[in-house]
């Protein structure tokens, strides 16, 4: 069952939006696999994209909630901390043996994290985002 993006996802900042996609799309990929049974080898590339996405998606949402000075950027960074020890964790996982029950376990952690972080948490940022970008607009 691939994961579907949502309308009602979308934060409503253009480069945010742009990269939760690219995740949905990574992780459909190791759904697709999954079915094929080919989960094991899509696992690899779905954990390297996640060590690059986690420095780069991250690291843009942080620079935006510091200089916009997001009142919630604490508990926001605290999530992605959260985020970064799991990934460690199935890597750690994944270095010991690879198996179908992990690959299952993999895909339920990332896809309920997204669902959870994005639905919520950068729903909330993406406003944050978007009305101070507007007010400093009517500034300017």
């Amino acid at each position: 069952m691939a994961l579907t993006w949502y309308k009602s996802l979308e934060t409503g900042v253009e480069w945010q939006d742009k990269q939760h996609k690219e995740l949905f799309n990574r992780v459909n990929r190791l759904l697709c696999a999954m079915v094929e049974k080919k989960g094991n080898e899509e696992i690899a590339d779905l954990l390297n994209f996640l060590d690059n996405y986690v420095v780069v998606h991250f690291d843009a949402e942080n620079q935006a909630m510091n200089k916009l000075q997001f009142k919630d950027r604490a508990s926001h960074i605290a999530e992605h901390a959260d985020f970064k020890s799991k990934l460690a964790d199935i890597k750690k996982a994944v270095e010991k043996g690879l198996d179908s029950a992990l690959v299952i376990r993999i895909q339920k952690q990332v896809t309920d994290w997204l669902m959870e972080h994005i639905g919520k948490v950068d729903k909330v940022l993406g406003k944050f985002i978007t009305e101070s970008s507007q007010a400093a607009a009517k500034i300017a």
